[in-house]
């Protein structure tokens, strides 16, 4: 995977949104130069294990780390040095945040016109939302998506992450085409996404329904029309159906539950959309009669679209998953083995990258600066005064 191998990309984000913009590209073979300051590093790392936390290991693999504290003069003009050899930098912050620091993009693009800027935001450059601090949860409440995955008063909130790295892959895509561009014209870009936009894009089914009709869209809606259900088995786990709208899919899950009747009961996809509610209902109670592992080889035979919900531990034994060689291991210098999954994009069949762990904080500061040209003796005197680490 070298797509982008002379591709060179500033990380100076922390959390989600910047560092899993910048992977992406790293996944793509891009070097990517994460920076962060001496002693503590992006907030993420020192959520759990010391300063290597699952949390900054998910959003932090191919890169190198480097600790430097540029809100000094000194270590100012060390990033300045390193991003005259960039092509892209990534930072996410309220607006106005870079400019005082002397890193927003007019004051690189001085410097490195063909630089690509991008410029995370929670809410965009401005308007009534700008300077409110935003994080996932205010991401996907404001943008209605909660609103589509939420029901009773329960005050917790489950599942992963989903603003963050929806922006995080807007970010990404706009970044490449950005690429795209300069290799035509020459010139660098500025790069913007936020949080609540690329929220919102996501859930572009509900939203253009609303447009479009002029009607709420009801919370189970998009599951009717697309006949997609979770049963619960004998054992109490749980299939994933989604019958979609061909007919034999929906024929051949009445014949594998003996109720052929429904065949002609509901002909038709909009017929089953209309019940859905109530097929919900009839087809749990029936799934409760078997074990998942009885089901699932009669569901298989019959070719209906199935899945059994897995939970996380479950993934490493499933199957289709160790054929596809989705997760690795590695040994990190420092932390011994690490553990993750592979990204999942292919090209010509090879997504083979110089992969490394996530980086321990500030593992190639010297290896970095190196590169960039800063003599030996300067990186000492930068130690020395506690810019770098």
């Amino acid at each position: 995977m070298k797509l982008l191998q002379d591709i060179r990309v500033i990380d100076l984000g922390g959390f989600i949104t910047g560092p899993f913009a910048s992977m992406l590209l790293a996944e793509l073979g891009a070097d990517v130069i994460k920076v962060e300051k001496p002693g503590a590093g992006d907030p993420f790392r020192a959520f759990k294990n010391g300063l290597y936390s699952p949390h900054f290991q998910a959003h932090n693999r191919n890169k190198r780390s480097i600790a430097l504290d540029y809100t000094k003069p000194a270590g100012l003009q060390t990033l300045k040095t390193l991003i005259e050899t960039a092509d892209v930098v990534v930072i996410n912050s309220r607006p106005g945040v870079a400019d005082r620091l002397g890193i927003g993009y007019e004051a690189l693009r001085q410097m490195n016109p063909r630089l690509i800027y991008c410029a995370i935001t929670g809410f965009g450059a401005d308007g009534p939302y700008a300077e409110r601090p935003a994080f996932d949860n205010v991401g996907q409440a404001l943008s209605g998506w909660m609103s589509r995955h939420r029901r009773g008063d329960d005050p917790r909130v489950v599942g992963p992450a989903i603003a963050d790295p929806a922006t995080s892959y807007y970010a990404a895509l706009g970044i490449l085409g950005a690429i795209h561009e300069r290799a035509r014209s020459g010139q660098g870009h500025l790069v913007e996404v936020n949080m609540l936009e690329a929220a919102i894009a996501l859930g572009a089914d509900p939203v253009t329904g609303y447009l479009t009709t002029g009607q709420p869209v009801p919370v189970y809606q998009r599951a009717a029309m697309s006949q997609a259900y979770n049963l619960s088995c004998k054992d109490g786990k749980r299939i994933g159906l989604h019958m979609s709208s061909p007919d034999k899919f929906w024929q051949g899950l009445c014949r594998v539950i003996g109720r052929e009747d429904w065949i002609t009961r509901y002909a038709t996809r909009m017929d089953r959309v209309t019940h859905y509610e109530a097929l919900a209902v009839e087809l749990n109670a029936i799934f409760r009669t078997r074990n998942r592992d009885e089901w699932i080889p009669l569901l298989e035979r019959a070719d209906v679209p199935f899945a059994p919900e897995h939970e996380v531990q479950d993934l490493e034994s499933d199957p289709q998953v160790r054929h596809l060689g989705v997760f690795y291991e590695l040994e990190h210098p420092k932390y011994g083995k690490v553990k993750g999954a592979h990204g999942p994009v292919r090209v010509d069949a090879d997504r083979t990258v110089d992969f490394r762990p996530p980086p321990d904080l500030g593992e190639h500061t010297d290896e970095v600066l190196r590169e960039t040209g800063i003599p030996v003796e300067h990186i000492a005197r930068l130690r020395e005064q506690g810019i770098i680490s």
